[in-house]
């Protein structure tokens, strides 16, 4: 009976939800079993005879999830369940599986493998995504709208600007991804404790060949398990990423309100906004994701309460685990793909840009006097107050900065009439606008 919305099917790719179906993930344990036992012969530790009948019966055909579940009945541990099942499958050979190793060498070394693939689904994606910000970045390179702070009016910018800033961002998260990747991607077979006593003498060249042999490195020292600041670190790249992801669809949203329109989601011609409202345009795409950014975010504080367990270990890790690996890579799927199609059928109103850059009259161009004013000799500071007196005037009497402006004789000592007029138009106060987005854009395309 499904019960989460990931079991319905609503969110997450069939890509990304196959690679944590149970039977996917009983899979890459008897993976890990039968390398182990592999490479045990290769040694000389266990018959050839032996790991050959391992390998052909650690598979999900043999082992299935039933009769594991079943047996789990009776062993409460679903790892030695699964050892008990493949060793009857195995017969007289079933005494030299999971020879020397501990259930967490199978679980930790699953979980990678597993995790591996996961973010190689998660990378693909991410890279998509960063293109097609970049792409529309460099379009509306000189596509001019307002620039916002504390949600008023500030300066002049372009939407390819806006953009570009959210390239960048992407950009790093895939440079944090590729750089925790050594730490996260490990495996261990080191036994009960992390001193691979079990192994005798080839503890060390027993564990090297397996994860060579899996496409892993090997953790440097770990306890029973891997160390769990790995997974937090993990945990914490994904929260960062969702709020990255969350932070775009924030200002999509914004910027899709009724009284300011200057972009909107895509809208299906099927499409219904509200059950009573007729004519609502809801942007429900970012507004799941800014949801689903919360979700992410709470796992955080179960990843990093997993990282002090009692001395060589406990179980507590175990059972949240569960849950905070699938979910963390199935709902950041979800926010990608979701994110990726809001780009794609963005909505863009540039005559709503115009209208909203001329709200404030000119005001948004005090900077630009106010810096002329301070070039010419009058200094930054009593310019500063000048134009500061002037804004304000300008917004009492509900006229443009413009005509106060050239209604102030000590300005009108410093700048001609001409030189106003060109100062206060936005497009003459972008700054190094497209230089930062090639800048921004080359950077983002480069992780």
């Amino acid at each position: 009976m499904p019960i989460c919305p990931i079991d319905t099917g609503r969110y997450g790719s069939e890509e990304i939800r196959r690679i944590f179906d149970e039977n996917y993930r009983l899979q890459k344990m008897l993976d890990v079993e039968s390398t182990l036992a592999e490479v045990l012969a290769e040694l000389g530790e266990i018959p050839k005879e032996a790991a050959e009948e391992i390998k052909r019966k650690a598979k999900i055909d043999f082992v299935t999830i039933e009769k594991v579940k079943q047996k789990e009945k009776k062993t409460h541990h679903d790892i030695m369940a699964m050892i008990e099942v493949l060793a009857e499958e195995c017969g007289e050979y079933g005494k030299y599986v999971h020879w020397g190793a501990t259930s967490y060498d199978i679980v930790d070394t699953s979980w990678t493998l597993i995790i591996k693939e996961a973010i190689s689904i998660i990378e693909n994606k991410l890279r998509a995504f960063r293109d097609k910000l970049c792409d529309l970045a460099i379009k509306n390179k000189k596509l001019i709208m307002i620039g916002r702070t504390h949600g008023q009016h500030a300066l002049p910018i372009t939407f390819g600007f806006k953009i570009a800033v959210y390239a960048a961002e992407i950009g790093r998260n895939l440079e944090r991804l590729n750089e925790i990747k050594k730490r996260v991607l490990v495996g261990k077979m080191s036994g009960a404790v992390g001193t691979m006593a079990s192994f005798g003498d080839k503890g060390i060249e027993i564990e090297k060949k397996v994860m060579e042999k899996l496409g892993l490195r090997e953790a440097e020292i770990s306890t029973q398990i891997i160390c769990r600041d790995r997974i937090a670190e993990l945990i914490c790249w994904a929260g960062i990423l969702a709020s990255s992801l969350d932070r775009i669809a924030t200002e999509i949203r914004n910027l899709q309100r009724t009284e300011i329109l200057e972009v909107a989601e895509g809208f299906g011609k099927e499409q219904v906004g509200s059950s009573t409202m007729p004519h609502k345009q809801n942007p429900v795409d970012c507004e799941k994701v800014c949801g689903l950014a919360k979700v992410i975010r709470g796992f955080l504080i179960t990843a990093l309460e997993n990282i002090p367990l009692w001395h060589e270990r406990d179980l507590t890790n175990s059972s949240s685990e569960r849950f905070i690996i699938p979910l963390t890579f199935i709902i950041l799927d979800e926010m990608i793909e979701t994110m990726n199609k809001v780009i794609e059928n963005i909505r863009i109103f540039p005559e709503n840009m115009k209208r909203n850059l001329e709200i404030t009259k000119g005001a948004i161009l005090s900077e630009a006097i106010m810096m002329a004013l301070a070039r010419k000799g009058l200094g930054r500071q009593k310019a500063h107050e000048i134009l500061r007196k002037l804004s304000i005037k300008a917004f009492n009497e509900g006229k443009s900065l413009k005509e106060v402006i050239k209604e102030d004789e000590l300005v009108m000592k410093y700048l001609s009439e001409k030189e106003i007029d060109e100062l206060m138009k936005p497009e003459n106060y972008l700054g190094k606008v497209e230089e930062l987005i090639d800048r921004a854009v080359k950077y983002a395309k480069s992780t």
